[in-house]
């Protein structure tokens, strides 16, 4: 790379193929872990090549003052490209948070249960999974109670119940709705008809909070349908170290609890641009590049093709395989993203024999959730469609060398 051939310049002109080399040549392997996650590899060696002096600066992204022009820069970029792909309203704020989607579980009910003659009795938490269960526990531990409009954990979360069959609370009492778009452990996901169907007498009172986590940038989102969005960047759009958090202006500071600290607090974090302490810079910047990346890619609308594409190829073997594979969810609420399964009912023998055969053909990461057990596949946007054809075709042979 010379000065004048800029690291975006190389990655725009990036072949698939010549990315696939890339990480061949590199020793990569694909990466099916639930997070962090695999990331592209034209978005990594743009990192690669500004790592030691980003744009002519100097000094790598992660040497860099937050208060200095240069990441200011490229923290406003990181917010203005994030609200172009989602479409997100120009009455929402966008953050870049640390601590995750887990610290959030207590940010949320500080900053919307209220203080006072504002405050309200109860949240109401539709439970269709682990991490929804544990956001409701959070609720329950700061403020006593959270109504569970949904619970499908006697079910081992394997499905999302139908929303004219949650008990929603009264509007006039519940601080917020909240639920998480698509399960990470257990491989279940909303759909947005579920969440445009709850009554409009409800959803005008109450904000609909959501964790997209494990989904965020994968389709198309109605932003204005949700008072609240978070999601783990991990996942789907950079590094572990900063989680995107949306939120509606009216509820910035309305409804915050006196005991709310001052980290957890929406306002104060917006009122600071995302600067209430020293964010993860480094993790911004890489979230920054994989944005613009995705807009070269054509944006939601691409990477919800490639994820219809890919679930649907390693759910076809699932499907076809007479029983060597299950997965236990519902189909019609089967995450494109975390797909669980397990192999004859849940045979722990073959099991550990995918899994050491799957390292052998560079498939890494492919054990389930501990609390699960079985094998995980993750699909997130990074995952080139070379690594889903390698996945399906070791399990087509696979179960056709043991399906005795």
């Amino acid at each position: 790379m010379t000065a004048a051939q800029p690291a975006q310049a190389i990655v725009d002109t990036m072949t698939p193929e010549q990315a696939e080399k890339i990480g061949a040549d590199s020793g990569r392997v694909f990466n099916f872990s639930a997070g962090p996650c695999q990331l592209p590899v034209e978005v990594l060696e743009e990192c690669k090549q500004d790592l030691l002096n980003w744009k002519g600066s100097g000094m790598s992204v992660m040497e860099m003052s937050h208060r200095s022009k240069e990441f200011i820069g490229i923290m406003n970029e990181a917010e203005k490209d994030m609200r172009d792909i989602l479409a997100v309203p120009d009455n929402y704020k966008i953050m870049y948070l640390q601590g995750g989607a887990t610290l959030q579980f207590s940010a949320i009910p500080f900053n919307l249960m209220g203080t006072g003659e504002n405050a309200k009795t109860s949240a109401d938490f539709a439970q269709t999974g682990q991490w929804g269960e544990k956001a409701a526990k959070e609720c329950k531990k700061l403020f006593g109670k959270a109504n569970i409009v949904c619970d499908t954990k006697p079910a081992k979360f394997t499905s999302v119940p139908a929303v004219n069959e949650w008990k929603l609370g009264n509007p006039d009492d519940t601080a917020f709705l909240h639920y998480c778009a698509n399960e990470t452990v257990n491989g279940v996901s909303f759909n947005s008809s579920q969440i445009a169907s709850l009554p409009e007498e409800y959803t005008s009172k109450v904000p609909v909070v959501a964790d997209m986590s494990s989904e965020f940038l994968s389709r198309p989102v109605d932003v204005a349908k949700h008072g609240v969005i978070y999601a783990g960047a991990q996942k789907n759009i950079g590094p572990a170290g900063n989680c995107v958090v949306i939120v509606k202006d009216d509820l910035l500071g309305t409804r915050e609890h006196q005991m709310c600290p001052g980290y957890c607090s929406w306002k104060s974090n917006a009122d600071a641009a995302s600067m209430f302490n020293t964010p993860a810079c480094f993790s911004v910047y890489v979230t920054g590049v994989y944005l613009k990346y995705t807009k070269r890619k054509g944006g939601l609308v691409h990477w919800s093709e490639m994820a219809d594409k890919k679930s649907g190829m390693i759910y076809d073997v699932i499907d076809g395989s007479d029983g060597f594979y299950t997965n236990p969810i519902n189909k019609p609420d089967r995450s494109r993203m975390n797909i669980p399964f397990v192999i004859k009912g849940g045979n722990d023998e073959l099991e550990k024999k995918f899994l050491d055969g799957a390292k052998k053909m560079n498939l890494f990461t492919l054990a389930g959730h501990r609390s699960v057990g079985g094998i995980r596949a993750s699909l997130y946007n990074g995952m080139p469609m070379k690594g889903i054809e390698l996945l399906q075709d070791y399990m087509k042979d696979f179960a056709q060398e043991n399906a005795a």
